[in-house]
Protein backbone atom coordinates (compact mmCIF):
# COMPACT_ATOMS: atom_id res chain seq x y z
CA UNK A 1 0.00 0.00 0.00
CA UNK A 2 1.26 3.49 -1.16
CA UNK A 3 0.74 6.60 0.11
CA UNK A 4 -1.26 9.01 -2.54
CA UNK A 5 0.85 11.65 -2.15
CA UNK A 6 4.04 9.51 -3.13
CA UNK A 7 2.38 7.31 -5.29
CA UNK A 8 3.52 7.33 -9.73
CA UNK A 9 1.61 9.06 -11.42
CA UNK A 10 -1.97 7.55 -11.73
CA UNK A 11 -1.98 7.94 -15.87
CA UNK A 12 1.30 5.69 -16.08
CA UNK A 13 -0.03 2.50 -13.85
CA UNK A 14 -0.66 -0.25 -16.23
CA UNK A 15 -3.66 0.08 -19.27
CA UNK A 16 -6.78 -2.11 -17.52
CA UNK A 17 -7.90 -5.03 -19.00
CA UNK A 18 -11.10 -2.99 -20.14
CA UNK A 19 -12.56 0.67 -20.84
CA UNK A 20 -13.53 1.55 -17.28
CA UNK A 21 -16.43 3.72 -16.98
CA UNK A 22 -14.51 7.02 -16.12
CA UNK A 23 -13.01 6.85 -19.51
CA UNK A 24 -14.41 9.14 -22.30
CA UNK A 25 -16.62 6.85 -23.35
CA UNK A 26 -19.38 4.74 -21.21
CA UNK A 27 -18.03 0.79 -20.63
CA UNK A 28 -19.63 -2.33 -20.36
CA UNK A 29 -21.20 -2.95 -16.69
CA UNK A 30 -19.19 -4.99 -14.63
CA UNK A 31 -20.07 -8.40 -16.23
CA UNK A 32 -19.07 -11.70 -14.21
CA UNK A 33 -15.15 -12.05 -15.23
CA UNK A 34 -15.22 -8.13 -16.97
CA UNK A 35 -12.62 -6.47 -14.16
CA UNK A 36 -12.55 -2.40 -14.15
CA UNK A 37 -9.76 -0.45 -13.10
CA UNK A 38 -10.43 0.82 -9.23
CA UNK A 39 -8.46 2.90 -6.92
CA UNK A 40 -9.17 2.91 -2.91
CA UNK A 41 -8.18 5.87 -1.23
CA UNK A 42 -8.31 6.62 2.28
CA UNK A 43 -9.95 9.57 3.90
CA UNK A 44 -9.01 9.29 7.57
CA UNK A 45 -11.16 12.76 8.32
CA UNK A 46 -13.17 13.68 11.34
CA UNK A 47 -13.48 17.29 11.23
CA UNK A 48 -16.75 17.52 9.73
CA UNK A 49 -18.54 14.85 12.82
CA UNK A 50 -19.65 15.53 16.15
CA UNK A 51 -17.78 12.64 17.44
CA UNK A 52 -14.42 11.37 17.24
CA UNK A 53 -13.16 7.89 15.83
CA UNK A 54 -13.81 8.34 12.32
CA UNK A 55 -10.06 8.29 11.89
CA UNK A 56 -10.22 5.33 12.07
CA UNK A 57 -12.92 4.36 8.95
CA UNK A 58 -10.48 3.67 6.15
CA UNK A 59 -8.79 1.38 8.25
CA UNK A 60 -11.42 -0.70 9.47
CA UNK A 61 -12.70 -1.39 5.97
CA UNK A 62 -9.23 -2.71 4.27
CA UNK A 63 -9.17 -5.01 7.54
CA UNK A 64 -12.73 -5.97 6.33
CA UNK A 65 -11.39 -6.98 3.08
CA UNK A 66 -12.51 -4.59 0.61
CA UNK A 67 -10.08 -4.89 -2.14
CA UNK A 68 -9.55 -8.39 -1.71
CA UNK A 69 -13.28 -8.83 -2.40
CA UNK A 70 -13.03 -6.26 -5.50
CA UNK A 71 -10.23 -8.72 -6.53
CA UNK A 72 -11.67 -11.87 -6.03
CA UNK A 73 -14.53 -10.84 -8.69
CA UNK A 74 -11.69 -9.79 -11.15
CA UNK A 75 -11.55 -6.45 -10.79
CA UNK A 76 -7.42 -4.34 -10.88
CA UNK A 77 -7.42 -2.88 -7.44
CA UNK A 78 -4.67 -0.31 -6.45
CA UNK A 79 -5.15 0.93 -2.72
CA UNK A 80 -3.47 4.62 -2.91
CA UNK A 81 -2.49 4.64 0.85
CA UNK A 82 -4.69 7.77 2.52
CA UNK A 83 -4.97 11.19 1.11
CA UNK A 84 -2.93 13.73 3.32
CA UNK A 85 -4.80 16.92 3.93
CA UNK A 86 -3.90 20.70 2.20
CA UNK A 87 -3.46 23.13 3.90
CA UNK A 88 -5.68 25.85 3.01
CA UNK A 89 -4.56 28.92 5.64
CA UNK A 90 -7.48 31.28 7.51
CA UNK A 91 -10.89 30.30 5.87
CA UNK A 92 -13.75 32.55 6.83
CA UNK A 93 -17.06 31.50 6.93
CA UNK A 94 -20.14 33.38 8.00
CA UNK A 95 -22.52 31.64 10.59
CA UNK A 96 -22.16 28.26 12.33
CA UNK A 97 -19.32 26.36 10.50
CA UNK A 98 -17.08 24.11 12.75
CA UNK A 99 -13.22 23.24 11.90
CA UNK A 100 -13.48 24.83 8.17
CA UNK A 101 -9.99 25.81 8.58
CA UNK A 102 -9.36 21.68 8.26
CA UNK A 103 -12.64 21.17 5.83
CA UNK A 104 -10.95 23.58 2.85
CA UNK A 105 -7.54 21.81 3.44
CA UNK A 106 -9.32 18.25 3.19
CA UNK A 107 -11.63 19.67 0.01
CA UNK A 108 -9.18 20.86 -1.73
CA UNK A 109 -6.60 17.74 -1.54
CA UNK A 110 -9.54 15.34 -2.17
CA UNK A 111 -10.85 17.51 -5.54
CA UNK A 112 -7.12 16.90 -6.71
CA UNK A 113 -7.30 13.33 -6.13
CA UNK A 114 -10.27 12.93 -7.77
CA UNK A 115 -9.61 14.87 -10.91
CA UNK A 116 -5.67 12.36 -10.75
CA UNK A 117 -7.30 9.37 -10.51
CA UNK A 118 -9.89 10.03 -12.85
CA UNK A 119 -7.56 10.99 -15.66
CA UNK A 120 -5.93 7.78 -15.23
CA UNK A 121 -8.62 5.95 -16.67
CA UNK A 122 -9.75 4.46 -12.88
CA UNK A 123 -13.03 4.56 -10.94
CA UNK A 124 -12.19 6.37 -7.62
CA UNK A 125 -13.39 4.56 -4.12
CA UNK A 126 -12.60 7.11 -1.17
CA UNK A 127 -12.88 5.55 2.00
CA UNK A 128 -13.80 7.76 5.10
CA UNK A 129 -14.18 9.45 7.30
CA UNK A 130 -16.80 11.57 7.55
CA UNK A 131 -19.29 13.02 5.05
CA UNK A 132 -17.77 16.40 4.63
CA UNK A 133 -15.56 14.27 2.42
CA UNK A 134 -17.75 14.19 -0.39
CA UNK A 135 -17.11 18.32 -0.69
CA UNK A 136 -14.15 17.09 -2.34
CA UNK A 137 -14.21 14.37 -4.06
CA UNK A 138 -18.02 15.07 -5.68
CA UNK A 139 -15.77 17.91 -6.78
CA UNK A 140 -13.38 16.71 -8.04
CA UNK A 141 -15.80 13.92 -9.91
CA UNK A 142 -17.97 16.83 -11.44
CA UNK A 143 -14.67 18.52 -13.01
CA UNK A 144 -13.92 15.35 -14.51
CA UNK A 145 -17.15 14.79 -16.73
CA UNK A 146 -17.51 18.37 -17.32
CA UNK A 147 -14.30 18.59 -19.07
CA UNK A 148 -15.18 15.21 -20.34
CA UNK A 149 -18.51 16.33 -21.21
CA UNK A 150 -20.66 13.90 -19.82
CA UNK A 151 -23.43 14.84 -17.36
CA UNK A 152 -22.81 13.97 -13.36
CA UNK A 153 -25.91 12.77 -11.32
CA UNK A 154 -25.48 11.94 -7.17
CA UNK A 155 -26.99 9.02 -5.42
CA UNK A 156 -27.11 9.60 -1.93
CA UNK A 157 -27.74 7.03 0.47
CA UNK A 158 -27.93 8.50 3.59
CA UNK A 159 -30.60 9.38 6.70
CA UNK A 160 -29.95 12.72 6.47
CA UNK A 161 -30.08 15.48 3.69
CA UNK A 162 -26.91 17.07 4.42
CA UNK A 163 -27.95 20.18 2.40
CA UNK A 164 -27.64 22.18 5.33
CA UNK A 165 -25.59 25.78 5.14
CA UNK A 166 -23.98 27.33 8.54
CA UNK A 167 -26.36 29.55 8.27
CA UNK A 168 -29.12 26.74 8.50
CA UNK A 169 -27.37 24.07 10.91
CA UNK A 170 -27.50 23.47 14.51
CA UNK A 171 -24.24 22.01 15.01
CA UNK A 172 -22.16 23.57 12.55
CA UNK A 173 -20.89 20.40 11.98
CA UNK A 174 -20.18 20.49 8.48
CA UNK A 175 -20.41 16.78 7.31
CA UNK A 176 -24.32 17.80 7.58
CA UNK A 177 -22.95 20.42 4.61
CA UNK A 178 -21.94 18.68 1.40
CA UNK A 179 -24.78 18.90 -0.80
CA UNK A 180 -25.47 22.20 -0.10
CA UNK A 181 -21.91 23.07 -1.05
CA UNK A 182 -22.11 21.09 -4.05
CA UNK A 183 -25.02 22.65 -5.51
CA UNK A 184 -24.21 26.01 -5.00
CA UNK A 185 -25.84 26.80 -2.03
CA UNK A 186 -24.15 30.85 -1.10
CA UNK A 187 -22.22 30.84 2.17
CA UNK A 188 -19.17 28.17 1.56
CA UNK A 189 -17.31 30.04 -1.24
CA UNK A 190 -14.34 29.93 1.21
CA UNK A 191 -13.94 26.26 1.33
CA UNK A 192 -12.22 26.03 -2.26
CA UNK A 193 -11.38 29.66 -2.54
CA UNK A 194 -9.70 29.84 -5.88
CA UNK A 195 -8.98 26.49 -6.14
CA UNK A 196 -11.07 24.98 -9.25
CA UNK A 197 -14.91 24.44 -8.48
CA UNK A 198 -17.93 22.75 -10.09
CA UNK A 199 -21.54 23.00 -9.29
CA UNK A 200 -23.79 19.90 -9.54
CA UNK A 201 -26.99 20.63 -10.72
CA UNK A 202 -29.87 20.14 -7.95
CA UNK A 203 -32.17 18.22 -10.25
CA UNK A 204 -29.29 15.52 -10.65
CA UNK A 205 -29.13 14.68 -6.95
CA UNK A 206 -31.35 11.60 -5.78
CA UNK A 207 -31.75 11.03 -1.90
CA UNK A 208 -32.61 7.93 -0.76
CA UNK A 209 -33.14 6.63 2.79
CA UNK A 210 -34.04 10.32 3.95
CA UNK A 211 -35.54 10.24 7.47
CA UNK A 212 -33.47 12.73 9.52
CA UNK A 213 -34.30 16.39 8.04
CA UNK A 214 -33.74 19.48 10.02
CA UNK A 215 -36.09 22.63 9.77
CA UNK A 216 -33.59 24.50 8.24
CA UNK A 217 -32.59 22.71 5.10
CA UNK A 218 -35.73 21.15 4.43
CA UNK A 219 -37.65 24.18 2.37
CA UNK A 220 -33.93 24.30 0.43
CA UNK A 221 -34.20 20.69 -0.36
CA UNK A 222 -37.88 21.56 -1.97
CA UNK A 223 -37.11 24.73 -3.39
CA UNK A 224 -33.73 23.30 -5.23
CA UNK A 225 -36.11 20.43 -6.94
CA UNK A 226 -33.91 17.64 -5.71
CA UNK A 227 -35.71 13.91 -6.05
CA UNK A 228 -36.05 12.49 -2.53
CA UNK A 229 -36.96 8.91 -2.08
CA UNK A 230 -37.86 9.29 1.48
CA UNK A 231 -38.14 5.96 3.96
CA UNK A 232 -42.41 6.55 3.30
CA UNK A 233 -41.64 6.83 0.01
CA UNK A 234 -39.45 3.32 0.10
CA UNK A 235 -41.70 1.73 2.16
CA UNK A 236 -44.67 2.83 0.06
CA UNK A 237 -43.35 1.51 -3.70
CA UNK A 238 -40.56 -0.68 -2.40
CA UNK A 239 -36.79 -0.21 -2.94
CA UNK A 240 -36.40 -1.13 -6.29
CA UNK A 241 -39.19 1.23 -8.16
CA UNK A 242 -37.01 3.84 -6.74
CA UNK A 243 -34.25 2.61 -8.22
CA UNK A 244 -35.81 1.76 -11.85
CA UNK A 245 -36.76 5.45 -11.79
CA UNK A 246 -33.83 6.74 -11.11
CA UNK A 247 -31.93 4.78 -13.84
CA UNK A 248 -34.08 5.48 -15.82
CA UNK A 249 -33.59 9.06 -15.81
CA UNK A 250 -30.07 9.03 -15.60
CA UNK A 251 -29.44 6.93 -18.76
CA UNK A 252 -32.21 8.86 -20.71
CA UNK A 253 -29.49 11.75 -20.42
CA UNK A 254 -26.49 9.78 -20.90
CA UNK A 255 -25.38 10.46 -17.69
CA UNK A 256 -23.04 8.96 -15.17
CA UNK A 257 -23.46 8.35 -11.47
CA UNK A 258 -21.36 8.94 -8.25
CA UNK A 259 -22.92 7.17 -5.21
CA UNK A 260 -21.84 8.49 -2.03
CA UNK A 261 -23.30 6.26 0.93
CA UNK A 262 -22.92 6.79 4.64
CA UNK A 263 -23.56 4.05 7.21
CA UNK A 264 -26.74 5.38 8.15
CA UNK A 265 -28.56 5.04 5.81
CA UNK A 266 -28.43 1.54 7.14
CA UNK A 267 -30.84 0.61 9.92
CA UNK A 268 -28.13 0.49 12.93
CA UNK A 269 -29.39 -3.03 14.11
CA UNK A 270 -27.12 -3.66 10.91
CA UNK A 271 -24.79 -1.40 11.07
CA UNK A 272 -24.20 0.28 14.52
CA UNK A 273 -20.76 2.07 13.75
CA UNK A 274 -21.92 5.35 13.33
CA UNK A 275 -22.20 8.68 15.15
CA UNK A 276 -25.35 9.64 14.00
CA UNK A 277 -27.78 6.34 14.11
CA UNK A 278 -31.02 7.18 13.06
CA UNK A 279 -33.84 3.64 13.81
CA UNK A 280 -36.05 3.06 10.50
CA UNK A 281 -33.13 2.62 7.74
CA UNK A 282 -32.41 0.09 4.93
CA UNK A 283 -32.34 -3.34 5.69
CA UNK A 284 -29.56 -5.83 4.49
CA UNK A 285 -31.43 -7.28 1.57
CA UNK A 286 -32.66 -4.15 0.73
CA UNK A 287 -29.16 -2.31 0.53
CA UNK A 288 -27.44 -5.00 -1.34
CA UNK A 289 -30.70 -4.48 -3.88
CA UNK A 290 -29.27 -1.23 -4.43
CA UNK A 291 -25.95 -2.37 -5.25
CA UNK A 292 -27.42 -5.00 -7.34
CA UNK A 293 -29.13 -2.65 -9.52
CA UNK A 294 -26.76 -0.03 -9.76
CA UNK A 295 -23.91 -2.85 -10.98
CA UNK A 296 -26.61 -4.07 -13.54
CA UNK A 297 -27.14 -0.34 -15.00
CA UNK A 298 -23.14 0.08 -15.37
CA UNK A 299 -23.75 3.80 -14.62
CA UNK A 300 -21.61 4.19 -11.71
CA UNK A 301 -18.20 6.10 -12.24
CA UNK A 302 -17.12 7.48 -8.52
CA UNK A 303 -18.25 5.73 -4.68
CA UNK A 304 -17.56 7.39 -1.13
CA UNK A 305 -17.91 5.02 1.55
CA UNK A 306 -18.09 7.53 4.48
CA UNK A 307 -19.09 7.92 8.19
CA UNK A 308 -17.81 4.48 9.82
CA UNK A 309 -16.78 5.24 12.99
CA UNK A 310 -15.13 2.11 14.29
CA UNK A 311 -15.08 3.43 17.96
CA UNK A 312 -19.11 3.02 18.02
CA UNK A 313 -18.95 -0.23 16.05
CA UNK A 314 -19.53 -3.96 17.36
CA UNK A 315 -16.65 -5.69 16.58
CA UNK A 316 -16.04 -4.77 12.98
CA UNK A 317 -19.88 -5.59 11.68
CA UNK A 318 -20.30 -2.34 10.12
CA UNK A 319 -17.48 -2.32 8.42
CA UNK A 320 -18.17 -5.84 6.77
CA UNK A 321 -21.51 -4.85 6.18
CA UNK A 322 -19.87 -1.74 3.81
CA UNK A 323 -17.41 -4.29 2.35
CA UNK A 324 -19.72 -6.58 1.21
CA UNK A 325 -21.98 -4.00 -0.06
CA UNK A 326 -19.34 -1.97 -1.61
CA UNK A 327 -18.73 -5.91 -3.70
CA UNK A 328 -22.36 -6.36 -4.70
CA UNK A 329 -22.21 -2.87 -6.76
CA UNK A 330 -19.00 -3.76 -8.36
CA UNK A 331 -20.71 -7.00 -9.46
CA UNK A 332 -20.54 -9.50 -6.13
CA UNK A 333 -23.64 -11.75 -6.61
CA UNK A 334 -24.90 -15.17 -4.64
CA UNK A 335 -25.31 -16.61 -7.95
CA UNK A 336 -24.13 -16.20 -11.45
CA UNK A 337 -27.04 -15.01 -13.24
CA UNK A 338 -27.39 -15.74 -17.78
CA UNK A 339 -28.09 -11.88 -18.50
CA UNK A 340 -28.01 -8.38 -16.66
CA UNK A 341 -31.91 -7.50 -16.38
CA UNK A 342 -30.84 -4.12 -18.67
CA UNK A 343 -27.79 -4.77 -21.19
CA UNK A 344 -25.14 -2.09 -21.11
CA UNK A 345 -26.42 0.39 -24.29
CA UNK A 346 -23.57 0.24 -26.77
Amino acid sequence: MTDLNTAADPAAEPTPTRTPVVADQPAPANDAGAGQAISLLGVPMQDGAGHKGGIMGPDALRTAGIAERLRQIGHDVIDLGNVAPGFAGAVEIPGNARHADAIAGWSRALSRAAVEVMAGGRLPVFLGGDHALSMGTVNGVARHWADTGRELFVLWLDAHADFNTPATSPSGNMHGMPLALLCGEPGMEAVFGDAPTVTVDPANVFMLGIRSVDAGERALVAERGITVYDMRRVDEFGVSACMRELIEIVEARDGVLHVSLDVDFLDPSIAPGVGTTVPGGATYREAHLIMEMLNDSGLVGSLDVVELNPFLDDRGRSAVVLSELVASLFGQTVLDRPARLKPWRS
